[in-house]
């Protein structure tokens, strides 16, 4: 315990001090004195796993951190491309059913069944309003005796063919005006000049169709429109049909001619009954529907000759679907 020279042998293998057990000074080395190692080499070798395991561990959880960023940045972006693309695709209320609303002429409030799909071309148009700022409610109509057809058309000079479309914007419905005719050649007139610039008002991309019927037979309005109707369609592919009496002209303008989610009747006043419904569950002069709607009850009856039936024909086929 007194020899400082055994301690710092002890601690560093000083190999000058004395070997107390041979004898020998430390200058001549004993043969099986050997310098041991501080730690034992299963330490060591535990020490170095330690230290390789710390360093995987750091990579492993900076990988981590990395793939979540890459993820992050993947779902921000696929979220900002899906909100563009909807961004134009977005489909509106049809207006069809505000104005039965307000006046509480019609009960249904469901959302319309047939709104304008927009093709690639045409996504970037702005969609027209849903009630256009050109209404005026309650406009005098146009009785000139003298009205000529060349008149018409010129009063007219964007209708092309029957066909119109509104410059400012993309109509919320594609809709076809079917009227079957015969003899009625200045009823027609009257109807055309007044139904026009009605239309427009609206911003409705709307077409023009007259169905004649030649010959002295009786008259089949169902049949004509029946063959309007699919005539029409060789031509646009159109999202709502109005049946429309060569008599009948619409006095106000609020009342919107387009199709709801179900079959629209629209005269449900007029000035000859006293604008009062001329009897209960009458669907006649003119109606609104689309094109599954009319395909659902397979259209008009075809067996209807002269004058009424087939609008009562065709609303109990719409209450029997």
């Amino acid at each position: 315990m007194d020899d400082p020279c055994g301690r710092l042998a002890l601690l560093a293998h000083d190999t000058r001090c004395h070997d107390g057990m041979s004898g020998l000074s430390s200058e001549y080395p004993h043969p099986s004195v050997h310098p041991s190692p501080l730690l034992p080499p299963e330490s060591a070798g535990h020490g170095m796993a330690m230290v390789l395991n710390g360093s995987l561990s750091y990579v492993v959880y900076r990988l981590r951190i990395l793939l979540l960023m890459i993820l992050i940045v993947v779902v921000v972006t696929w979220a900002s491309l899906y909100l563009e693309s909807t961004r134009y695709t977005r489909k509106p209320k049809s207006p069809g059913n505000q104005f039965w609303r307000q006046t509480s002429l019609e009960k249904n409030e469901d959302k319309p069944a047939s709104v304008l799909e927009q093709s690639a071309e045409t996504a970037n148009v702005k969609v027209c309003p849903q009630l256009s700022p050109s209404l005026r409610g309650v406009v005098p109509l146009n009785f000139d005796p003298s009205l000529t057809l060349e008149q018409v058309k010129s009063e007219n000079p964007l209708v092309q063919n029957g066909i119109y479309r509104p410059e400012s914007c993309q109509a919320q419905q594609k809709v076809a005006i079917l009227i079957p005719h015969r003899n009625r050649e200045k009823h027609l007139l009257y109807l055309l000049t007044n139904l026009h610039p009605f239309l427009q008002r609206q911003q409705l991309e709307y077409g023009i169709y007259v169905i004649h019927q030649a010959g002295n037979t009786k008259f089949n309005r169902a049949k004509l429109l029946n063959v309007g109707y699919a005539e029409a369609l060789k031509e646009e592919k159109w999202d709502c049909f109005i049946f429309h009496d060569v008599d009948l002209l619409p006095e106000n303008d609020f009342n919107l001619y387009l199709c709801d989610s179900e079959p629209k009747h629209m005269v449900v006043g007029r000035n000859a009954t006293g604008y009062k419904l001329r009897y209960k569950g009458y669907f006649g002069g003119v109606s609104a529907m689309t094109r599954g709607q009319f395909a659902k009850v397979n259209g008009y009856s075809n067996n209807y000759w002269g004058w009424g039936g087939e609008d009562d024909d065709l609303r109990r086929s719409q209450s029997v679907q």
